[in-house]
């Protein structure tokens, strides 16, 4: 039997998925691996106004598909930062750094496609961290 054999439709509402709560951070994620044949996961992020992100990190296994949703979302790639609003497109290939934050006086959201795999299993340290770290003013 193949992956596809064994994968179900998924149908998670508006505001609906699995939580987790980093402070002025909140990530919905909406399917991950488990759902997908480690495929790819997909979640919501939302960032209260002027609120700094995790920091500048990158992911060696897996590459970053990000659509803002809501606001205006404030991006680093690579050495340079950019302000992405509502409806921009951000790919972020394997190995490149980046970050995100909300300099805006708004709420902002982005949508993250993170492929391959189960980005989600991440979520518990990064939880942690954040209670360690709590997210600081953007600007």
């Amino acid at each position: 039997m193949s992956d596809c054999d064994t994968q179900k439709a998924i149908f998670p509402k508006q505001g609906k998925g699995r939580s987790y709560d980093m402070g002025r951070i909140k990530a919905d994620f909406k399917a991950d691996g488990q759902e997908t044949a480690n495929q790819y996961s997909i979640s919501e992020w939302w960032m209260e106004p002027n609120t700094k992100g995790i920091g500048a990190h990158s992911h060696d296994d897996g590459n970053e598909i990000f659509y803002v949703l809501e606001g205006t979302m404030s991006f680093l790639i690579g050495e340079d930062w950019q302000e992405a609003e509502k409806g921009s497109f951000i790919y972020v290939p394997a190995g490149i750094q980046h970050d995100f934050e909300n300099r805006s006086r708004e709420k902002a959201g982005v949508l993250n496609i993170f492929a391959p795999g189960a980005f989600e299993e991440n979520m518990p340290k990064i939880v942690e961290w954040f209670k360690e770290n709590p997210p600081t003013d953007a600007v």
